[in-house]
């Protein structure tokens, strides 16, 4: 298996109910997912409310899972933005010895043109001293990284390894993988249309809803890629359902509220996010009672 084949889970930031940061739940929440049988972790993306911590935050998310995780799993950062020279300055100065990859969104808001999305991570892959995995997300970026834009770069860059390819679209999954780079990774960034995915041969997920369910999402994961299809569609239909609540009405409320559930974390969200309403809270809990 290579590094990032398989659940890869987007940790959330947890936060006590005066908002500050609360390192006794990310400490619950790192050990797990790694006892649920994850392959690596993410640290600061958007499922980590990374665009309302401050500096130090960022650094103290950062010490705790590497503490926590100590070694255990392949480690991956967030590190992106809409300023590119902003984004190429953090990778220059930024420790990242403890990291394996930086994830790094495409440029939201400014909606650059495919050749301005190019030069954009053409300077990132060029200043990242560690291996960059692209990340695709139209829904909130407003623009789509194009299949041929992904190509370009995976052919021009050997340390571009992948894609976190979440614009739900499978045909454009499916351009990429079928056209890909040998070992280019092309990575579910949907949780609903992961096994599709990885059974038309794509490298896995990182995942929201695996981070509620490891043990049983990382498990679909490892059999589609092993081929035993059935028994995985049997768990995807298992959590289907779980997949749409959690992100019903936004993601981080509906995995902080299954986590609240789980007894692991508040489900606290800071403005200009809220909590999820009382209703999905109760259909949340029903499903979790059903699951175990």
């Amino acid at each position: 298996m290579q590094l990032f084949e398989g659940t890869g889970v987007a940790l959330v930031t947890p936060f006590k109910k005066d908002f500050s940061l609360d390192t006794e739940a990310l400490i619950r929440i790192v050990n797990y997912v790694i006892d649920g049988g994850v392959e690596y972790l993410v640290v600061l993306g958007t499922t980590a409310e990374t665009a309302t911590l401050s500096n130090e935050e960022k650094e103290l998310v950062i010490q705790t899972i590497v503490a926590t995780n100590n070694g255990r799993l392949p480690l991956v950062l967030g590190v992106g933005g809409n300023n590119t020279h902003k984004v190429v300055e953090e990778l220059k100065t930024r420790d990242l010895s403890s990291f394996q990859a930086v994830l790094s969104v495409s440029p939201y808001y400014n909606k650059p043109t495919q050749e301005g999305v190019y030069q954009h991570f053409k300077m990132i892959a060029e200043h990242s001293p560690v291996p960059v995995i692209l990340y695709n997300v139209p829904g909130r970026t407003a623009s789509n990284v194009l299949p041929e834009t992904v190509l370009r770069l995976a052919k021009d860059f050997k340390n571009i390894i992948g894609i976190k390819e979440a614009a739900g679209d499978i045909v454009q999954a499916m351009k990429l993988i079928k056209n890909k780079p040998e070992g280019f990774l092309v990575i579910s960034g949907d949780d609903m249309v992961t096994l599709p995915m990885v059974l038309a041969g794509g490298s896995g997920v990182i995942s929201v809803i695996g981070e509620g369910f490891p043990k049983e999402f990382s498990e679909m994961v490892r059999l589609g890629l092993h081929r035993k299809v059935d028994e995985a569609y049997k768990l995807h239909y298992l959590l289907a359902d779980s997949i749409d609540m959690i992100f019903e009405q936004g993601n981080p409320g509906g995995i902080k509220e299954v986590f609240k559930l789980l007894g692991l974390c508040e489900n606290t969200v800071r403005l200009p996010l809220v909590n999820v309403s009382e209703d999905l809270s109760q259909r949340l809990d029903k499903f979790i009672k059903t699951l175990n």
